[in-house]
């Protein structure tokens, strides 16, 4: 340990800012007075003692003395390098300043007391540690200076002390951390506490050098990048040359096709912001691909393409009657909106509240009848593009409204893609199948529909992945769907509902002869003075071999016919031009597969035997015939109750009880033997039991067809029925009635009863139909019986169930 020992008066050589520990040998330059006055103080104490002078050496902080100096001696006094006098120093040992003192000279003198800094030998295990592992961080330090001659000067060192004060030469010192080691007496203190300052710097430095490293990496990379981004643009414009186009086409300058694109301000701003992240992001961030393509995708919208609408009214009237035949509720609709929007622009009310004056209809009907070729005949008559977006079987909801840009492989939705296929701002966009819309763990696409489909909102329409407001208010939207009830009602109360019930057979011939036949004769290679159908081959095909609401099959029918007729001339066996009628037709194509109940031999009808009457029906494909089978069975064999086969829902069973138990209660006064309803089993069947049957408008058919059956008088053939029967014997109001009324047509029915209170609905029956039916409208079921049942016959037998 460190003792004090020999006391000493010494001049006083203050050191302003610099530190001077033992061992160290500094030049300090004689023009400084306070340096000169202390050397020439101490040479004038030398002659009278032997020796060297000697200072004490005492750093000055800020104007203060710390309480340890360095004794010193002047080895040599002359010239500096630079010519300028001077005095070399050695550092001898550590001084503890006492009071001040008088002496020879300008300096000022103190009394001091030598430092003893001598370490006990051996040197203790953990000392020599110590020792080791500064020494080893000494020579990593130096050899990454190349001071490679210092290295062996540092190794050579062993006094623990002279090792500490070594590190006095550490350039990387502040003067505070100098201070502190020239305080610490201690010789193996000092020495840990010197370890620490070399190895805290040479931890700062492997970072310093780590950070530059980076840096430098960097650097180099961008100007490598920048490098090869020039030669690739010198490139690209020499490619330009070479085919001919102008400078600067085909630029990735997004900030100037923004600028340029006459985007909408909210649009604007956004794009703008992306372009900044863009400019902001490197070349191999994935992020700037995905930039890249959402600008793409919002600088190809057409913000500000819209074309004109054609306000000829007559025109559009012409060109919906020309497309298409019949139809008329659509048509008219049409008509309406142009006739309204053609005032609104003449008024200059063409945008009011934010919205402009778009369309949403849903165009409901069986297959077959035109909802798909009527949205382009629409876009015809109106000018307009037309888009159409498929929606049959579509279960995510991010195919409506886009995906978040979060996802790889993002892409706006259905309704963004078809404006900017359509390349304006209002085109006529076609929804079709959208009863067809599914739902799963994705969503629910129907749903995502609300927006775009509702007036109110879809003028603010915004799309996960554009995420800015896209004006829909001027589109005219059509939907399409076969069946009404698998649209969502919150779905259908946005858009206004159009009925497509079906054709007339009159319809059907005008549409075969003008669309239908020009089309196939076309596809058949045939031309029109070559092969012509007849009027009575067009009315047969349509009432005998098909039986349908729409035109899809009679089209077939006669690209059947035409493929026949083709392949018979190739084969030689028939010349043309050639006529068919109605007589060729079974020669042709075969029989017919529809043949009504009227023309049919009496004996072999359906309502040939007591039990079976006539019911209307409306399916997927339109309206229909509907049979009603009703039989007892055997009082000895059978179980008494009710049995219902035909694939019924529950509605059409509880039907099938009403009209029961009202036969039951009532029967008397219809005079039926309303005992067999009690002790024998009743067995109600309706024919073609794999297709499902619903709803309460068999009520009466049932109920005719139960009333047949105990009074043993036939169901006229002639007959058909629909409505809902209580218990109280009222008929009560059903749905569809046009396309009722249509099947009844097609069936060869004449004679139709409906319920009293349907009676308006036959204002939307064409009036060729209505001409050709006998239309009775009810209140009650006796009026229906009245009407159904034929005569009593003797010779005529109760069907019996086995």
């Amino acid at each position: 340990m460190a003792s004090t020992s020999t006391p000493l008066t010494l001049p006083v050589l203050p050191l302003d800012d610099e530190v001077v520990l033992p061992g160290m040998v500094v030049p300090l330059d004689l023009n400084d007075a306070d340096v000169r006055a202390a050397v020439e103080a101490a040479q004038a104490a030398a002659r009278s003692e032997p020796g060297k002078p000697r200072v004490l050496l005492v750093p000055r902080i800020d104007g203060a003395y710390p309480g340890t100096g360095v004794l010193g001696t002047i080895e040599q006094v002359g010239r500096l390098a630079d010519g300028d006098p001077g005095a070399l120093i050695r550092g001898r040992g550590r001084v503890r300043i006492g009071a001040g003192t008088t002496g020879p000279g300008a300096a000022l003198w103190v009394e001091g007391t030598r430092i003893d800094e001598s370490v006990p030998e051996p040197l203790p295990g953990h000392v020599g540690e110590l020792v080791k592992e500064y020494k080893a961080l000494a020579t990593a330090w130096l050899r990454k200076r190349g001071a490679w001659q210092v290295v062996d000067r540092v190794q050579a060192i062993d006094d623990v002390s002279a090792l500490a004060d070594n590190s006095g030469y550490s350039p990387f010192l502040t003067t505070e951390q100098k201070v502190e080691l020239l305080e610490t007496t201690d010789p193996v203190a000092r020495l840990k506490l010197a370890t620490q300052q070399l190895r805290d710097h040479l931890a700062e430095q492997d970072v310093a050098e780590t950070i530059a490293k980076d840096v430098q990496e960097g650097v180099d990379k961008q100007q490598r990048e920048f490098l090869l981004r020039r030669q690739l643009e010198a490139v690209r414009k020499e490619l330009r040359e070479l085919n001919g186009e102008k400078d600067g086409e085909e630029s990735d300058d997004y900030r100037a096709r923004v600028e340029a694109a006459g985007l909408p301000e909210k649009v604007r701003e956004a794009a703008l912001k992306e372009v900044d992240k863009l400019e902001r992001s490197s070349d191999q961030s994935p992020e700037g691909s995905w930039i890249r393509t959402w600008l793409d995708t919002v600088l190809e919208l057409p913000w500000n393409e819209r074309t004109e609408d054609q306000y000829d009214i007559q025109g559009a009237k012409a060109v919906l009657d020309a497309e298409h035949a019949g139809l008329e509720d659509v048509k008219e609709r049409i008509t309406e909106y142009l006739a309204v929007r053609k005032r609104r622009t003449d008024r200059g009310l063409g945008v009011i509240g934010g919205r402009r004056g778009g369309a949403v209809l849903a165009l409901v009907g069986p297959p077959g009848v035109g909802k798909t070729s009527l949205g382009e005949s629409v876009a015809h008559a109106m000018g307009r593009k037309f888009v159409r977006v498929a929606l049959g079987g579509v279960r995510d909801e991010a195919e409506i409204r886009g995906h978040r840009r979060t996802y790889v492989g993002a892409l706006p939705g259905r309704i963004v893609r078809a404006i900017k296929e359509a390349g304006s701002m209002n085109p006529v966009v076609l929804l079709d199948e959208i009863d067809k819309v599914g739902s799963d763990f994705r969503g629910d696409p129907a749903a995502a529909l609300l927006e775009v489909l509702d007036p109110a909102q879809n003028h603010t329409f915004r799309d996960h992945y554009l995420e800015v407001e896209l004006d829909l208010s001027d589109v005219v939207f059509l939907a399409t769907a076969n069946v009404l009830e698998a649209i969502p009602e919150a779905l259908l109360d946005r858009m206004e509902l159009v009925r497509l019930d079906g054709y007339t057979e009159d319809e059907k011939v005008v549409i075969a002869r003008d669309h239908l036949l020009p089309r196939q004769l076309e596809r058949a290679g045939l031309g029109k003075d070559e092969v012509t159908l007849d009027e009575s081959a067009l009315r047969k095909l349509a009432g005998e071999y098909t039986r349908e609401a729409g035109v899809r099959t009679l089209e077939r029918s006669i690209a059947r016919l035409l493929r026949k007729v083709a392949a018979q001339h190739e084969l030689g066996e028939r010349k043309l031009p050639f006529t068919i009628t109605d007589g060729d037709l079974r020669a042709l194509i075969g029989r017919p597969h529809h043949v009504p109940e009227s023309a049919q031999d009496p004996a072999e009808r359906r309502t040939a035997v007591p039990g079976v009457a006539t019911g209307l029906a409306v399916t997927g494909a339109g309206g229909d015939v509907l049979f009603v089978e009703a039989s007892l069975a055997d009082p000895e064999t059978g179980a008494a109750g009710l049995t219902l086969t035909g694939q019924l829902g529950d509605v059409m069973k509880e039907s099938a009880q009403i009209a029961l138990s009202f036969l039951r209660s009532h029967g008397a006064e219809l005079e039926l033997p309303v005992a067999d309803l009690k002790d024998r089993g009743v067995h109600i069947h309706f024919p073609a039991g794999a297709v499902p049957k619903d709803g309460p408008s068999a009520g009466i058919t049932m109920t005719t067809a139960l009333a047949s059956l105990l009074s043993g008088r036939l169901v006229r053939t002639d007959v058909a029925m629909t409505g809902e029967v209580s218990l109280t014997g009222r008929v009560l109001p059903i749905g569809g009635v046009k396309q009722k009324l249509l099947a009844a047509h097609r069936a060869g029915v004449t004679t139709v009863i409906i319920p009293k209170r349907n009676e308006p609905d036959l204002d939307d029956v064409p009036a060729e139909v209505l001409e050709k039916l006998d239309v009775h409208p009810v209140t009650d079921v006796r009026q229906v019986l009245e009407l159904a049942l034929a005569p009593a016959s003797a010779d005529v037998e109760v069907p019996v169930a086995a």
